[in-house]
Parts: C-alpha cells; sequence; structure tokens
C-alpha cells in the first residue's frame, strides 16, 4: 500500500581528484581499499534488503580521466537495477578538452557558463552515460549544487525533465544564482520540474540562520546519528518527497590528507538502520517513478518559477 510520502535517495558517484592519491575510482565508488571495502555495491546491497532502489547521480566528466573505469560503474549500476543519472564537475576536466571541443578552458565552473556551453556539457557528457545504459536521462545534478538558468534550459534542450538542484544551501555558500526556501517539487518556466535538495533552517545565534542539507552520514555540525536526522525533517509530515544525498564515498572515512580511507563498517550498519527506517514511512522511489506518479496526480507541484530570476552572466572572455 503506498505511503503518499516518497524519498529518492540520490548517490553522487565520483571520483574528484582531491579525495584519493591514486586509483581514484576504485576508493572513491568501489571503496576498495587494503582494509575493507565499503562503497556502491555495498550501498547496493543494504537497498535491496529493502526492496529499494538508489538514484546514482555519476559524474560523467570522471570518463576523461577514467573512461574504462567509469564505463564499468554506468554499466554495473544499470545491470544492478540501480537508476543512474547525469552528474558533472566539469571544473575538473583537463584544460586541453575544452580547446578540442571549441571553448576556451575558462571559466571552468558550470555556473559560470553561457547557454551553449552549458548546453554542449549536458548532451555531452549525457550522450557518455545514456549511450551505455541505453535508457533516455531523466535527472541532473551540478557537481557542487552548481548551477545557473542556462545549466536549466539546457536540460530542456536535451529533453531531460528533471532537476536537482535547488538548494539553500549551496545558494547562501555563493555558488548558485537562486534558490527557493521549499522542499516540494515545482516547475520552473521552461517546463523543468524542479526536485529540491530535502533542507531545513537551522537557528545561528548570534549570526545568520543556517541551512543543513539531509545527508548521510549526517552533517558535521549537526552530529545525531543519522537515522535520528530525519526527526527534524520529518516533523509534522508535511514533507511529501525527501532528497537525501549520499555519496559514493559516504560508508568511509577521511584521512588527516583528506583522502578516502576504509576503517570499519559502522557507517555501512547506519546507513541500514536509515533505509530500514525510512522504508517504514516512505515510498522509496527512482526518478522515473517520480514522473510516472506526478503523471498520476500523485506528486504535485506548488508552484511556476520564471527562470530569467536565476540569471547569472558567465565569466568575461571567450566563448563560455
Amino acid at each position: 500500500m503506498s505511503k503518499d510520502r516518497y524519498a529518492l535517495l540520490t548517490v553522487d558517484t565520483e571520483a574528484l581528484p582531491n579525495r584519493a592519491s591514486e586509483d581514484h575510482v576504485r576508493r572513491l565508488i568501489w571503496g576498495r581499499h587494503e582494509q575493507g571495502t565499503a562503497g556502491i555495491r555495498e550501498m547496493c546491497g543494504v537497498a535491496d534488503e529493502v526492496g529499494a532502489r538508489l538514484v546514482f547521480f555519476v559524474d560523467a566528466c570522471g570518463a576523461c580521466s577514467h573512461p574504462d573505469e567509469m564505463a564499468e560503474v554506468v554499466r554495473w549500476l544499470d545491470a544492478a537495477g540501480q537508476d543512474v543519472q547525469l552528474h558533472t564537475h566539469s571544473e575538473y576536466l583537463p584544460e586541453a578538452f575544452w580547446p578540442e571541443h571549441g571553448f576556451r578552458y575558462r571559466p571552468r565552473f558550470l555556473n559560470q557558463y553561457g547557454a551553449e556551453r552549458a548546453a554542449f556539457t549536458i548532451r555531452h557528457f549525457g550522450k557518455f552515460i545514456s549511450d551505455l545504459t541505453g535508457k533516455p536521462l531523466r535527472a541532473f545534478r551540478a557537481g557542487s549544487f552548481r548551477w545557473n538558468a542556462d545549466t536549466i534550459r539546457a536540460l530542456a534542450e536535451a529533453g531531460i525533465p528533471l532537476s536537482f538542484n535547488n538548494s539553500m544551501r549551496a545558494w547562501t555558500d555563493g555558488v548558485c544564482p537562486h534558490a527557493e526556501p521549499v522542499n516540494h517539487p515545482f516547475v520552473w518556466s521552461n517546463g523543468i520540474i524542479e526536485v529540491p535538495m530535502t533542507e531545513r533552517k537551522f537557528p545561528n545565534f548570534g549570526g545568520s540562520a543556517w541551512w543543513d542539507k539531509l545527508t548521510f552520514p549526517s552533517s558535521r555540525r549537526y552530529r545525531d546519528p543519522p537515522w535520528r536526522v530525519l526527526w527534524p525533517y520529518t516533523l509534522g509530515r508535511n514533507i511529501q518527497v525527501l532528497v537525501v544525498l549520499l555519496h559514493s564515498w559516504s560508508l568511509l572515512y577521511w584521512d588527516e590528507n583528506g583522502h578516502g580511507v576504509y576503517r570499519d563498517d559502522k557507517r555501512q550498519e547506519d546507513f541500514r538502520k536509515l533505509m530500514r527506517r525510512l522504508s517504514k514511512d516512505y515510498d522509496i522511489i527512482t526518478t522515473s517513478d517520480f514522473l510516472d506518479l506526478r503523471a498520476l496526480g500523485r506528486i504535485g507541484t506548488t508552484h511556476t518559477f520564471d527562470l530569467a530570476l536565476a540569471e547569472m552572466k558567465p565569466a568575461a572572455g571567450g566563448k563560455a
């Protein structure tokens, strides 16, 4: 029986160069280390225990440095029945990549790209994933939530209906031009549906209020056990669509160099507790489930927002 409350467990799947000294895909995505393993395979195993599938936002830009390894990740996730969608940390692309495709190296960040470069980024890296899965892409999340209005326009041009980018935390951090302070889906004026990051506003005594994403492991600032972090978000049961943020390295720890390392299985056990708790109160869904539920009128959108108000001018100089 449907609970009429839905959760999407979104996993940013990435092998960023500063988070490991070597073997980035093996260490940060598969989570394979000398002492043990805690990566995407283990996450999927825990999700399987409650009959759930996860949404993996795969950083396709990592394919430039690790093409065969990243292709293996996408194929494995798709074969395992997981939901594979597009993520881009294009700021880490090699400098030579952009001139090869007719662009200057700078600006580096997606939130500074103009329309042409944004459209190329979504189309080029989206094709990498869809060619491997044989399925159309349904959703996109920008690396570090760095996006602008041209990013959302590029999604419409590429036929990708869902954006998972709205974040008040990202807006207060200055990495995106706008955010709506809501936890309910809304529609951009070009028809793209925004599925906001679930966040809560906490008081910061002596300063401004502070927004916190619903993440696993729980925030460094609020160190409640991860299954208890749900309570402040679900108080009153007024959030119909819950979006939880994880990373492919969320079951790992950080060493003194800021590199992901395996220590023990405690975070895997905490994730198991979180999944069991979530599955009691929510239907855990994929992006295709979301679209189906919206078509049936089971998930609504609150309002339409004028995309022109989310403009951010590209950096000066060159073909952005």
